[in-house]
């Protein structure tokens, strides 16, 4: 039976009935079949003592594999229940940059029993990657990779990649530094491969090397990887000393974290790095009570502005019934023109000295869309509206102004959804901050005003 053609629903039936069975042996076999990733998806649907039990099934590399995989919580109970000799297999089989993430989340008891069972090298390697910044490229590089130097021969290198190499987390790309380890070129194992034993180094090496510093953010490290389609980026201190590198599999971990904060931050939610179902009620409640807070005492703006309209309402009562469509049509524009433009903030596509072309042209776009949209809403009021559900009030005037208000109000609301992004930015806040919603209660109250202002001039009211 092959249980990598099997879903994990599937596995999870033949491995219980095996547990049931107490045949320890066949479910070993199972999970020797499944890849680590989807194993830590099946661990997810067993009780604690059971994830325990079939984690010391695994062999000792494919369980390092698989803990890296875990959630945290699942990781922190297998700790828990590990002896040192059990804790210091798992930890000798991780890469640093593993490990290091793994510490970031354990409570600082385990956190002790980790660093027991490790040796000082590592201790020390590790203390160095947790000094430094939250989101910076030094804190998700790792300091494995293999390095050479421009005098070597093609026949060194692969002497040095065999000799260094499983302790490495990518061969592929080899780093050439010089005695003081700054950072002088670049190769691969495909161009070693394609030269004669005897060839060295430095006569075919790329010295154009794109790198990164420790203290840059961690997304433009994953941006680069992302543009040059890199399986490595090279990271290097003030000096210009490699000190370690970023793999692809670390970026595309940070474009995830980044997009969903990103997400989270424009639909008004403080960001939270834990799964949905493993944060609490009361957790998720504080993570969106603040915005939520927040946007119901500036709607009060625009209650002010009704009031304030209040005696011009009351003497044309039809003019209330399409405010909720303006308000609604106008923050769903600006909301457009915001998510295009921070998402081309963050593929760094636009930046600030482009201001003025982007409000350029979603002036365009507002006005081509205003009126499209006035002249189909001009139709349904006049002809569905007025004639066939016989709303009264309806005057050709009264349509005039609801059509006019769209227009004017649409082009208002691509420019403050395409400005209000790049400023923040600017001003070194995350242009995501700007969110659909924040716009939305702008947005509104340049319509109330819109709207209030073509019913005084074509009404006279």
């Amino acid at each position: 039976m092959n249980f990598e053609e099997f879903s994990i629903e599937e596995a999870f039936e033949e491995i219980s009935s095996l547990y049931r069975d107490r045949n320890f042996s066949a479910i070993k076999a199972i999970l020797t079949q499944i890849n680590p990733a989807d194993i830590a998806l099946l661990f997810d649907e067993f009780e604690s003592e059971q994830r325990i039990l079939f984690f010391r099934l695994l062999p000792k590399e494919e369980a390092a594999e698989t803990f890296v995989e875990l959630d945290g919580d699942t990781q922190e109970a297998l700790i828990h229940a590990f002896s040192d000799t059990e804790l210091r297999e798992v930890l000798d089989e991780l890469y640093l940059d593993d490990t290091v993430d793994i510490i970031e989340e354990m409570p600082a008891t385990l956190v002790k029993k980790i660093l027991k069972n490790t040796d000082s090298e590592t201790r020390a390697s590790i203390n160095t990657l947790l000094k430094y910044p939250e989101d910076s490229a030094g804190s998700i590089m790792t300091p494995e990779f293999v390095d050479l130097k421009k005098d070597n021969t093609v026949e060194d290198a692969f002497k040095r990649i065999r000799r260094t190499g499983v302790d490495k987390e990518t061969i592929y790309t080899c780093y050439v530094t010089d005695k003081s380890r700054h950072l002088i070129g670049v190769t691969t194992v495909k161009e070693l491969l394609l030269h004669d034993y005897d060839d060295k180094i430095e006569e075919f090496m790329e010295t154009n090397v794109i790198y990164i510093y420790t203290h840059d953010d961690q997304e433009s490290a994953a941006n680069l990887l992302s543009k040059y389609d890199f399986l490595a980026l090279p990271v290097v201190d003030m000096e210009e000393r490699l000190v370690g590198i970023i793999t692809v599999d670390d970026a595309i971990d940070v474009l995830q974290d980044e997009n969903t904060e990103d997400i989270q931050k424009m639909n008004a939610i403080v960001p939270n790095e834990k799964p949905y179902l493993k944060i609490g009620v009361f957790e998720t409640f504080k993570s969106r009570i603040p915005w939520l807070m927040l946007l119901m005492v500036s709607a009060t703006f625009t209650g002010m502005i009704i009031t304030a309209f209040e005696d011009k309402l009351s003497a044309l009562i039809i003019l209330t019934s399409f405010i909720p469509m303006l308000m609604d049509t106008g923050g769903n524009s600006g909301g457009q023109a915001s998510v295009t433009i921070i998402r081309a903030l963050s593929l760094n596509e636009i930046d600030l000295k482009d201001i003025f072309k982007v409000i350029w042209k979603e002036i365009r776009v507002g006005i081509v869309c205003g009126l499209s949209l006035a002249v189909v809403n001009f139709i349904k009021i006049w002809f569905v509206d007025r004639l066939l559900l016989g709303t009264e009030g309806i005057t050709l005037k009264v349509d005039l102004v609801i059509s006019c208000t769209l227009i004017i109000e649409i082009v208002f609301a691509k420019i403050i959804g395409c400005t209000l992004p790049i400023f923040a930015k600017r001003l070194k806040f995350d242009p995501a901050v700007m969110s659909s919603p924040f716009i939305t209660t702008i947005v509104d109250a340049v319509s109330l005003l819109v709207y209030f202002w073509f019913a005084s001039m074509i009404l006279h009211i």
